[in-house]
Parts: structure tokens; sequence; C-alpha cells
């Protein structure tokens, strides 16, 4: 672990070196002002919540997220500097933990840095803050899911570009698996059982039930079963490349 987390720390304070990060946070907290009270319509509602904040987060985080992983082992790879970290005397699946708690704990910040808002709701009203803590649980959750896909993808290419583009679509499809348009065609002529399965794949479905302040083993596990699985998926993709 110390390895991992000296290469998380180093990563860290990699995205800080560059406008990246800066940019990033302005954006991120640019956008959700702007999709919590305009798009969200926080004070036509009159409800002390931040409902209208969470229910953008997962298709923020569709373009958001991948501007973050795309550059984790696409840039090592163009840059040549992969060869290096290979051959440093820490273990692979190191390497990977490490770059990938760095991109999760940078989004994290971010993250925290909308908490303001969870104190306008409290000036405001008196909101249920049991909730309010259990979407931001889901949303950090989701963010190292889509972080986890990402970071996969990227080691494919060495463009980064396309492994932006690419983590855009493959997050599109899990996410849209469980949008209504998408349940109600399947709906329409197959089995509940297959609805059911299409919908447990998304991060809407699992999500959802974060934001209302459910806390359910079922989602815990999914975002959690997903983070692993990519990862340990993007420790195979770079020992293949190595290998050849």
């Amino acid at each position: 672990m110390r390895s991992t987390l000296t290469i998380a720390r180093r990563e860290l304070a990699a995205y800080f070196a560059t406008p990246l990060a800066y940019v990033f946070i302005i954006v991120y907290l640019f956008l959700t002002g702007i999709f919590t009270f305009y798009v969200g319509n926080f004070f036509a509602r009159g409800e002390a919540d931040l409902v209208p904040f969470f229910t953008f987060h997962p298709w923020l985080y569709l373009f958001l997220i991948p501007a973050i992983a795309m550059r984790l082992w696409a840039e090592e790879r163009k840059a040549g500097t992969i060869e290096l970290l290979l051959t440093l005397p820490v273990p692979l699946w190191a390497a990977i933990l490490g770059k990938f708690l760095a991109a999760w704990a940078f989004t994290g910040i971010a993250l925290v840095l909308t908490v303001p808002m969870w104190f306008t709701v409290n000036y405001l009203g008196a909101p249920d803050n049991g909730v309010i803590l259990a979407g931001y649980i889901g949303s950090f959750l989701m963010a190292g899911a889509y972080l986890a896909v990402g970071s996969c993808v990227s080691a494919m290419t060495r463009n980064q570009v396309v492994a932006f583009v690419l983590t855009v679509v493959v997050l599109f499809l899990f996410t849209a698996s469980g949008a209504p348009m998408v349940l109600d065609a399947f709906s329409g002529w197959a089995p509940q059982a297959i609805v059911d399965t299409v919908a447990s794949f998304s991060f809407l479905t699992h999500f959802d039930g974060l934001v209302t302040g459910v806390i359910e083993a079922k989602d815990i596990v999914f975002f959690a079963t997903l983070i692993i699985a990519a990862l340990a998926a993007n420790a195979i993709i770079i020992d293949m490349k190595k290998a050849s």
C-alpha cells in the first residue's frame, strides 16, 4: 500500500501542477450551479432538498469524468513514460490503483467544493440531511465507477481524444440502459426479468436509490464490483500491451 499511496500522491499533485485541475473544478461548479438553480428550478420547486443537484450528476459525469480519465494511461503511453513506470520496483496493481485513487480523490475534492449548496439548503429550510449525505455518497461512488471504466479505456490507446470518445460511449450505454425511454422500449415485448436485468446494469438505477436516501447493499455492491472489474481489466490490458 505504501507504493500505491506514493503513486497516488504524485498523480494528485500532478493534477494541480497544470491548469487542468482548475479548469475542471471551475467548469464543474459552474455547471452544477446552472443545472441546480436554473434547469432544476431549485427555487420554483419550493422544497428544501438537493434533488435537482443530484439528478444531473450522471449526465455531468458522462462528459466531465472522461476528461479526467482519458489522460491516466493514454498520456503515459504517448509520452513513452509507461515503460519507465512499469520498470519501477512496484507491482502493476499498485500503479493502477494509485493512479485511480488520485483521480478519484481529485473528483472528491471537486464534489466537496459543492458543500456550500448543502449549507444553503439548510439556511433556506429544514432538509433531511441524511438523504443529502446519501446522495453525496452515491455521487462519489458513481464517480469512482465512471473513472474505473475510463481508466480501462485509456489503457487501450495512446490517443487521449480517442480515449475520451470511447469512454463517453461506454458510459452512455451504462447510463442510458436505465433511462425510462430504454426500459419502456423493452417492457413492450420483453419479459420483466429481462427489463430488470437491463436496468440492473444502469448507473441511474443504482444512483437514484441513493439520492432518495435509501442506501441498499445491492447499490454499493454494484459500484464496488464495477470498479474492481474495470481495474482488473485495466491490469490485463496493460500487461498485454507490455508483453507485446
